[in-house]
């Protein structure tokens, strides 16, 4: 979705990393979207280090309430979320957070992402990514999730 696009009806969320305009978070995430045609798009914020911690302590008090973690951010958010589910806490690591009432509660989709698939073990990092997208788009955005896809958003990409 090009920012002349986004109309007051559009639904947004928030990607934060280093390159996330650009990154593959954003450009999954948005094509699970326009695949879907949903009129929903990830507004993404490239942050360096030193400006991180002001993002984290501020995001409770600000209009956010849905945020994408890129990588690199994905340990340092821990600290900054009042609580965290089973498998953020077992992997030390946060894919995206979700503010509730300036609570911020962190999330891990390892285990949701894995149980899409028969056999979890054989499939590589880049369909477990869309597959969290995937996971993602659906719970804010209430899209559908077909695992026979994954490779056609791929591929698209």
């Amino acid at each position: 979705m090009k920012p002349h696009e986004i109309k007051p009806d559009t639904g947004l969320c928030t990607i934060i990393g280093y390159n996330a305009q650009t990154g593959y978070m954003r450009r999954y995430f948005n094509k699970v979207m326009k695949h879907n045609g949903k009129n929903a798009t990830a507004i993404a914020l490239n942050i360096s280090d030193e400006h991180f911690e002001f993002t984290m302590n501020s995001v409770g008090q600000s209009k956010v309430d849905k945020m994408m973690i890129e990588r690199e951010f994905s340990q340092k958010v821990i600290q900054y979320c009042a609580v965290l589910d089973d498998c953020a806490t077992r992997e030390g690591r946060v894919d995206f957070i979700e503010v509730d009432d300036g609570k911020v509660y962190g999330y891990c989709l390892d285990d949701e992402a894995k149980a899409l698939f028969e056999r979890p073990e054989l499939i590589d990092d880049q369909n477990l990514f869309v597959a969290k997208m995937m996971i993602i788009a659906k719970r804010w955005f209430d899209v559908n999730i077909e695992v026979d896809d994954i490779l056609l958003l791929i591929g698209d990409v």
